[in-house]
């Protein structure tokens, strides 16, 4: 059966996202099955290493809100399924979803979504234009969290024809091994990014928070825990990373800076705006932080933290109570609340290295057994095969 089975995936752009790394992974998974896979973007980042003679990739601006454009990428998809004759068409976001939902009821084409984030739905019309990724005949949710939002939220938009279920995202396992790094690797970038060797290496915790700079990462909340925190704790050093581009957001990145420079912190925390190989900057690091005050989808820093065998501490909102077990492979805190915060580093801090390392490989175990890309795309590919032979 897999011979016949051809997928058309549509993602908006093709970055280093949790969405889309999900369509890179499966994309060659599916051809590696026997089966046809097509990828419909209008570009991005991770194009350039996609196996072209695994995966055939079309370039279309499904990225785009604009309803003529919608409705024009929903008629050039009704071609692409009838060129290449594809029986299931997968929509990993909203905009490209109405273009493939259009086009699946026109072709009789089986239609997967997956449910990716909870969206902002402040009006009707904005729930009305999300309700799109609950209208296929199958919906894939990244986590229990969003299983359990779409079932609140958006119950009255299902019905029995459908068959909504959790495929957890995975990470790739061989890329994020801590085993496969060597020593002079970690110098290079510790040298890079003007770390003090001496001082990381035996009395310094290194803490890295990666993530775009947005208010809801929560990093006002964290300098401010992290200023509690030297206050109680003023002889533990540390050095904080934080990792990730402020993406345009300049007036944010300096409210950050203003406060850090009101608690005098300056010397304790870096601003590196891009790292090309996570797995390398988790493993120069002593701790992983995750601050979000609204809760994320799934929270893929927490798993790739684990599966580097680090020790995560994350707020206790959405997809983090899920991929991390509190007290075992890292610690929960009340979000929004800086003094837990605080409080949990300062136990961290007192954690002997056997302990640690306990947790490091608890956190790697967590990982293989839930979320490892292979899980996912054999998942994925089960229920496709489903699909195709109700």
């Amino acid at each position: 059966m897999s011979s016949k089975l051809k997928v058309l995936q549509v993602i908006p752009k093709l970055g280093y996202g949790g969405a889309e790394t999900g369509c890179y992974d499966l994309a060659h998974y599916l051809n590696e099955q026997g089966a046809k896979s097509y990828v419909v973007t209008s570009g991005g980042p991770l194009l350039k290493y996609i196996d072209k003679k695994k995966v055939k990739l079309i370039r279309l601006p499904v990225q785009s809100k604009n309803p003529i454009l919608i409705l024009i990428n929903a008629i050039i998809i009704i071609f692409l399924i009838l060129l290449f004759r594809i029986n299931i068409i997968h929509a990993r976001s909203r905009a490209p979803g109405w273009s493939c939902l259009i086009a699946s009821k026109i072709t009789r084409t089986k239609f997967v979504t997956t449910f990716h984030g909870t969206y902002n739905f402040n009006s009707p019309i904005k729930k009305y234009y999300n309700s799109v990724m609950v209208k296929s005949d199958l919906i894939i949710a990244g986590s229990n969290f969003i299983f359990s939002h779409i079932k609140d939220n958006y119950l009255k938009y299902l019905n029995k024809n459908q068959k909504l279920l959790t495929i957890f995202r995975g990470i790739n396992l061989e890329y994020f091994d801590p085993s496969s790094i060597k020593s002079n690797e970690e110098l290079k970038l510790m040298n890079e990014w003007k770390i003090d060797k001496t001082l990381s290496f035996y009395q310094k915790k290194i803490i890295i928070f990666p993530g775009r700079l947005t208010s809801w990462k929560g990093h006002e909340m964290f300098i401010e825990a992290l200023n509690k925190f030297k206050q109680n704790n003023p002889d533990k050093l540390f050095l904080v990373i934080i990792l990730g581009s402020d993406q345009g957001r300049k007036i944010y990145k300096k409210k950050i800076q203003r406060l850090i420079e009101q608690y005098r912190l300056i010397k304790d925390v870096l601003f590196i705006e891009h790292c090309k190989n996570m797995p390398l900057a988790y493993k120069i690091s002593d701790i992983v932080i995750n601050c979000a005050i609204e809760p994320e989808a799934f929270g893929r820093v927490a798993v790739e933290a684990q599966a580097m065998e680090k020790v995560i501490l994350a707020s206790n909102l959405g997809g983090a109570k899920e991929t991390i077990v509190d007290n075992k492979t890292g610690f929960l805190f009340k979000a929004n609340d800086t003094n837990d915060l605080s409080n949990k580093l300062s136990h961290i801090f007192e954690l002997d290295e056997t302990t640690l390392k306990s947790m490091g490989n608890e956190g790697r175990k967590n990982t293989i057994n839930k979320f490892n890309v292979e899980k996912m795309c054999f998942s994925t590919y089960s229920e496709y095969k489903k699909l195709i032979n109700a």
